[in-house]
């Protein structure tokens, strides 16, 4: 509820100085969506950024090492699961209702 209270607070600030908003990373999962479709509205483009789990994997792992962060393969790969679990049902939500466009 906080984040897209804040959302909706910045985007009604810059209703009449812009032609549309670019949200990263909002919504990660599909209640988020909903709730953003029921409060503000329905997006008309929606962008998502496709890597391989691989990709994923090796990223957090580097990020890890550079931050001296305890993770380890086995975490990574929790948290990438975890990622598909949110993300999978969202994507799917997206296409149905509004354009998707994957990038890869």
């Amino acid at each position: 509820g906080i984040v897209l209270e804040l959302l909706k607070e910045a985007m009604v600030s810059k209703l009449g100085d812009t032609k549309g908003f670019l949200i990263d990373g909002y919504p990660q999962e599909l209640k988020d969506a909903e709730e953003f479709e029921s409060k503000i509205g329905e997006p008309k483009l929606v962008l998502c950024l496709e890597c391989s789990a691989e990709t994923m994997s090796s990223r957090l792992l580097m990020r890890s090492q550079s931050s001296q962060n305890s993770e380890n393969s086995e975490t990574t790969e929790e948290r990438i699961e975890s990622y598909y679990r949110a993300s999978n049902p969202l994507i799917a939500h997206y296409e149905s209702k509004t354009q998707l466009c994957k990038v890869n």
